[in-house]
């Protein structure tokens, strides 16, 4: 029984908690509460601890800090969505906790999970309870209260587990809508697979990542992997879809769009149940876990390019001097769509980061976009609630080289219209101040399809019908299309309207576009509507009403 464990033993429970949410993240991706096409805390959980292993995977150091600094650190800079984010800032928390210790103790554990709850909560601008924070919470709280009583490290775990998830299965009584729709919060099940993997992994049963039998890709293919690698990777792999209980809906139009928001000389083929698939990319890992939401692998194998290069050039490194920004401001926003970049790219927007409800970019991502404004003041507009909290870090990532105004646009349409108000004669408060004010004369709709049945917001909703969303809310859900779009419109246009955009997206063809140009000018006459191709993925139509 261990009392103390050193930085090669805690390497291999991080290592085993990042597998041990692999080889879970679809059936956390499942207990998604609104019945939407885009389910992804369990892959963005994945995605964040796969960025957190790749750090520590090839290290051997004893020193305990050591390793869990660098996977802290890996897990900020990949971390994805709201879930990944405040996963990373536990783990900040416990890192901190542990500065300058070789060893990690009982009581230093216990210490170190409390600390990682008080950071996870700062990090959060409303904490809401009955989610991940919850969890983290309400354990390591239990944990500290029974401190006097654990003597080894397996007690420890096995304790801190048991608590981790029956806080857990308390969320829906403290979270209404998890109540109604039947599930647990998905943030917490998945936190509650990271806890398990490392109770296994100090019991000496460290938890290996599950491949199909048929899968020969080489084990250390990894999120973010050679990314700075300019040529990437050619990704080929064959993949069986299915099954629907766990695996997402196949519809080509998103699976591809996906695909080439995080690659290029995209190639997609179908046989039967079997696609083929050929893309390059910088990212290999991200392009598996996307599509292994979808079904399993029958075939991979992976290019490196840059390895077929013969002959490169190699500079004499330099002494880096500080540099200047070359203007004063830069726009930095987060799009899905090629429609919708061309707009935001129209607005004077400088960098266009792919990511939107099906592939949440990752902090790193932000990051770099932000970087190559090579701008003192850069406004980023994350346009999307579960992306804000990531751009958000980023800014504090850059606190020393740049000045980041985060705009809380939580919708592509909001994201526009605080674009719109930039002007390069204001200050950057005064910008930001502007963007703040436009944000709020908007409403923000959209229609996308259902994936299951459920009753949610007193609104029955039927699997393959669509959903007329407003505001996060779901309105009406109708068989067809357009009668879903002018229901929603009839709850969001009042007497005081007088511009609605509605940007188009994948799947509507030109008659259904037509039919409701026509309908809508006839049916408000004193209405003005822009109505644009954006080509976003999942969603149908995206609104915005002024």
């Amino acid at each position: 029984m261990a009392r103390s464990i050193n930085g090669r033993e805690l390497k291999e429970m991080l290592l085993s908690a990042s597998n041990n949410l692999y080889n879970h993240y679809p059936e956390i991706d499942a207990l998604n509460v609104f019945p939407v096409p885009d389910g992804d805390t369990g892959m963005n959980m994945n995605l964040t601890l796969a960025s957190g292993a790749k750090e520590i995977q090839n290290r051997n150091d004893d020193d305990a800090y050591t390793i869990v600094n660098a996977f802290s650190r890996g897990l900020l800079m990949g971390a994805r969505g709201n879930s990944g984010v405040i996963t990373s800032q536990i783990f900040r928390g416990f890192s901190s906790s542990l500065k300058d210790k070789n060893v990690v103790k009982v009581q230093d554990f216990i210490d170190a999970m409390a600390n990682g709850a008080t950071v996870a909560y700062k990090a959060v601008m409303r904490p809401v309870e009955g989610t991940i924070l919850t969890v983290i919470r309400e354990a390591s709280e239990a944990l500290s209260d029974q401190a006097d009583k654990l003597s080894t490290l397996e007690d420890t775990l096995d304790f801190f587990l048991k608590e981790a998830r029956a806080s857990l299965k308390r969320t829906p009584e403290l979270l209404p809508v998890l109540k109604e729709v039947g599930v647990v919060d998905s943030g917490g099940a998945g936190l509650v697979r990271i806890i398990e993997g490392m109770t296994l992994s100090i019991h000496g049963k460290f938890v290996e990542k599950k491949e199909a039998t048929s899968v020969s890709a080489p084990k250390e293919i990894s999120v973010s992997q050679a990314e700075s690698d300019e040529l990437g990777y050619r990704v080929e792999f064959g993949l069986a879809l299915g099954p629907s209980d766990t695996k997402k809906p196949y519809i080509e139009s998103r699976f591809k769009t996906v695909l080439e928001s995080r690659g290029s000389d995209v190639m997609v083929a179908k046989e039967g149940d079997i696609i083929k698939v050929c893309i390059i990319s910088q990212t290999p890992g991200a392009i598996l876990t996307f599509a292994q939401s979808y079904g399993e692998f029958v075939s991979i194998k992976i290019v490196n390019l840059s390895e077929q290069v013969l002959v490169k050039e190699v500079e004499t490194p330099k002494v880096e001097e500080k540099h200047e920004p070359s203007k004063d401001f830069g726009l930095v926003a987060i799009s899905a769509g090629k429609g919708v970049d061309e707009i935001f790219r129209e607005l004077g927007v400088d960098e266009i980061v792919s990511g939107g409800q099906t592939m949440n970019p990752s902090i790193e991502d932000i990051v770099g976009a932000i970087r190559k404004t090579d701008a003192k003041d850069v406004f980023v507009f994350p346009n999307n609630s579960n992306i804000v909290m990531a751009a958000l870090q980023a800014s504090d990532v850059l606190a020393d080289e740049v000045k980041v105004h985060v705009v809380v646009t939580r919708t592509i349409p909001q994201g526009i219209v605080a674009a719109s108000a930039f002007s390069p004669d204001l200050s950057a408060d005064e910008n930001y101040k502007n963007m703040k004010e436009e944000i709020k004369r908007i409403q923000s709709g959209s229609i996308t399809y259902a994936i299951k049945d459920t009753v949610i917001d007193g609104v029955e909703v039927t699997k393959d019908y669509y959903m007329g969303i407003k505001d996060k809310k779901i309105v009406v859900c109708e068989k067809n299309m357009l009668n879903a779009l002018y229901k929603l419109l009839a709850e969001m246009i009042n007497d005081e309207t007088f511009l609605v955009t509605i940007l188009i997206g994948e799947g509507v063809d030109e008659k259904q576009e037509k039919a409701l140009t026509e309908k809508l000018k006839k049916k408000y006459e004193n209405v003005e509507f822009d109505i644009r191709h954006g080509d976003q993925p999942v969603y149908s139509f995206l609104i915005g009403v002024e």
